[in-house]
């Protein structure tokens, strides 16, 4: 990966992180569902009025990546969230797309997976299991299990970029989110009928305001530009593991916003899984440097 690339990827990942925080800021003063999809509205909204309908992605695939992005991803999220998992371990358990990611590719775009992204798996896989055995009354199984449903519906849409390349990333986004919304919105109102709706009519504080903006412009709109056009142009199993690069982030963020404490333990298991990501990341060159020794 060039630099530059890397480089941006990382930006990403730092702000997707922090993205947990900003999100346990909005459930403070919106619906779950409704601060959601609010959210993709204004990442459709107003790009949508400039910018034309990708047309090389066919309409079914754009309605798929919206839906699952938008409902199976962060709506999902957000569900769990406000169910009790806390904004630092809801970043790390949403790191198994990461995995999911590079074997689906490798199942269904016949993307071959070398032996140091294989060790690098299993270190980050065994960090991220010390982690989650070590949380104390932050998360449930349900939400738990949530998360992971996330975390697949993300490496799904991963591979619907890996798939159709799209060739402008802002208008695939923005558009995508059109399909998005609506859903979102009949979700709120069939689990909790016109109250949230109403509630909108009473105002919306700054907090609540700036999350939603945050979520749309800079996570979404800004962050899924860059990583969906990393996901066009280098293999899954080179961009796909910067994403763990989030609960750092995460954790670190959700401890300054919210002071959420962790054991020695959960450092210990944070620091396994970096490990992993180095083994992840340096793969294609321990390859390479292995194949010009042999």
């Amino acid at each position: 990966m060039k630099s530059a690339d890397l480089f941006l990827g990382i930006l990403v990942a730092l702000i997707w992180g922090s993205n947990f925080s900003v999100i346990e800021v909005g459930l403070r003063d919106l619906d779950p569902f409704l601060l959601t999809g609010l959210r993709f509205t204004f990442t459709a909204f107003p790009q949508v009025l400039f910018l034309r309908r990708p047309r090389d992605v066919p309409v079914a695939a754009l309605a798929a990546y919206g839906v699952l992005f938008g409902v199976g991803l962060w709506w999902v999220v957000n569900l769990a969230m406000a169910k009790g998992m806390s904004p630092g371990l809801s970043s790390l358990v949403l790191q198994f797309s990461a995995f999911f990611t590079v074997l689906l590719s490798a199942v269904f775009l016949r993307e071959r997976i070398r032996m140091p992204q294989w060790v690098g798996m299993l270190l980050a896989v065994a960090g991220l299991v010390i982690v989650i055995s070590h949380i104390e009354g932050t998360s449930t199984d349900v939400g738990i299990a949530l998360v992971l449903l996330a975390a697949l519906s993300w490496s799904a849409c991963n591979l619907i970029v890996k798939r159709h390349k799209p060739a402008d990333m802002i208008a695939f986004v923005a558009w995508s989110s059109v399909f998005s919304a609506p859903v979102l919105f009949i979700l709120t109102y069939v689990v909790h009928g016109l109250a949230p709706f109403h509630a909108l009519t009473h105002g919306v504080s700054w907090r609540a305001a700036g999350s939603v903006l945050f979520q749309a412009y800079v996570t979404t709109v800004f962050g899924y530009m860059v990583w969906n056009n990393l996901m066009k142009k280098y293999p899954a199993a080179s961009v796909a593991p910067l994403s763990l690069i989030v609960p750092v982030s995460g954790i670190f963020t959700s401890y300054l916003v919210f002071d959420e404490r962790f054991e020695p333990a959960v450092w210990g298991g944070i620091v396994v899984m970096l490990m992993g990501v180095a083994c992840f990341v340096l793969a294609p060159y321990l390859w390479r440097r292995a194949a010009v020794v042999a």
